[in-house]
């Protein structure tokens, strides 16, 4: 199996390993709804983990019992699709290896650039089949969550499935971004390492989308991971994912590992109630779902987190969630009973209710308007529940109105706090986040890099700014649950 390397996310190395290689027991492959996925059973040395001193969070205590989130996985493209090299010649998608240089695209003012770009990842799966023609007969067979790049920005080949989240898909008033047909290989080596230098990406070359249909059958599906986030395929830019920096630390790559391979401590109900031991533990309030959701959709096959919930409410121990998934609304009555014991606080993320914003940053979570109903009625049942309005993401979704409308619905849901939290791009996510800026709001670019220059979190002036929105929101809302608090991520101060 390779070995697994786990530490928590600090730097410094300064707690022990979570877990040694050979605690890592087997890897069962998702079927059915889980489909793509790998998880990665472990037995976790414990569950309890302490908070960096170095942290700003408000709580000490955190419990984690899956890393890497399963809310949506992102596939592929058929194994014969040219794959551009760096040296300009091209490969079958299923030929190629890590460590071989592909070509991705960079942001250079008003046009993409071509680059090299290493190959971080390789894997394959069996999906159902559709083909793409362009006006100038190239074809290109993918799955339906494959996406492209347009000139309207990058679009799944399909619309979602009935019943799933909405998302951007291709129509034919689409083009897709490309240079034309991809030349015969150069014949020379001193032709090759010239071949891409000078060669850019204009928004005018796109070739319009002539069809889109789907062809009744599965196909052996690839995809790769590279350095910049996307490859060329039969001369289109074609999309592929960046993983989360927590993966990095446990050794896995960089790439669609985050969402492909979900590492669940299966051991993690057992090791809370040992670590809850009278003898050994202080009673102090325990978070979770401060790395990754608790109840992503995996938990719906281990039920972790609903074992732990009981077993914190056994011991009447305080503790509090943070989710963005109604998944939580199956635990209701066991959070509703743990909530008499003791102290329970329920925290949902609720960025937007912006359709256009939701769909572009969170189109893997349930719709902002399914969390603000699940506010509700977790209120009802008794479980203490608030919002969190996060992240507040400049130039997205920080207008004033913007503001206004989530903090209205949210507080007409009876949340017991309203507090807006702006998005926060510490070192690894900051690249993430604006690799993915450049490609979809070029035109935000630059207020970033102004607004994050001196660091992760936006100026403190803004922040202010921000927060008094939400206070005068907050003044003419009607409320119709308990109390008026404001809300920190891990605990409340009353007003």
């Amino acid at each position: 199996m390779g070995q697994l390397r786990w530490r928590l996310a600090d730097e410094e190395g300064s707690q022990p390993a979570l877990f040694d290689p050979d605690d890592l027991l087997e890897r069962e492959v998702g079927r059915g709804e889980f489909r793509g996925l790998e998880f990665l059973h472990v037995n976790a040395r414990r569950i309890i983990n302490e908070v960096p001193a170095a942290s700003r969070m408000p709580f000490r205590y955190t419990i984690n019992a899956y890393r890497g989130c399963s809310h949506a996985c992102a596939y592929c493209l058929a194994g014969n699709t040219r794959v551009l090299l760096a040296d300009g010649r091209t490969r079958p998608l299923a030929d190629l290896r890590p460590g071989e240089l592909v070509c991705g695209t960079q942001r250079a003012a008003s046009y993409r650039r071509y680059v090299a770009t290493p190959v971080l990842d390789h894997w394959s799966t069996v999906k159902a089949a559709h083909r793409i023609t362009l006006e100038d007969g190239t074809t290109l067979v993918a799955s339906g969550d494959h996406r492209f790049l347009t000139d309207r920005g990058w679009k799944h080949v399909t619309r979602s499935e009935p019943g799933a989240l909405p998302r951007p898909f291709l129509t034919t008033n689409d083009k897709l971004m490309r240079v034309g047909a991809l030349p015969a290989p150069p014949e020379h080596d001193d032709y090759r390492r010239g071949y891409l230098c000078g060669l850019g990406l204009k928004s005018e070359v796109g070739r319009q989308v002539r069809s889109i249909e789907a062809l009744g059958i599965e196909l052996p599906m690839y995809d790769i991971t590279t350095g910049t986030g996307d490859f060329i395929a039969n001369g289109v830019v074609s999309h592929n994912c960046f993983a989360r920096p927590t993966h990095e630390y446990l050794g896995l790559n960089i790439g669609e590992d985050f969402e492909r391979k979900i590492v669940v401590k299966i051991n993690a109900v057992e090791r809370v109630r040992a670590e809850l031991s009278p003898a050994r533990w202080g009673g102090d309030h325990i978070a979770m779902g401060t790395n990754t959701d608790p109840y992503q959709r995996c938990e719906g096959k281990y039920h972790l987190t609903r074992g732990i919930v009981q077993a914190l409410a056994e011991r009447a121990n305080p503790f509090s969630i943070l989710t963005k998934s109604t998944l939580i609304l199956r635990d209701v009555d066991l959070l509703a009973e743990a909530a008499r014991r003791t102290d329970v606080r329920v925290n949902f993320s609720i960025g937007t209710l912006d359709e256009e914003v939701w769909r572009l940053t969170e189109p893997g979570t349930p719709h902002p308007r399914q969390r603000v109903a699940a506010v509700a009625r977790l209120n009802r049942a008794g479980v203490r529940c608030g919002v969190l309005v996060a992240p507040v993401i400049p130039g997205l979704s920080d207008r004033p109105s913007q503001i206004r409308r989530v903090v209205a619905a949210c507080a007409d849901a009876g949340a017991v706090s309203i507090s807006p939290i702006a998005l926060h791009l510490r070192p690894g996510v900051r690249q993430h986040w604006m690799e993915w800026l450049e490609r979809t709001r070029p035109d935000l670019v630059s207020t970033y890099e102004q607004l994050y220059q001196r660091g992760s979190y936006l100026p403190a002036t803004s922040q202010r700014a921000l927060a008094g929105t939400a206070d005068r929101a907050r003044k003419v809302a009607p409320r119709h649950g308990p109390g008026n608090e404001r809300e920190s991520p891990g605990g409340t101060t009353r007003r």
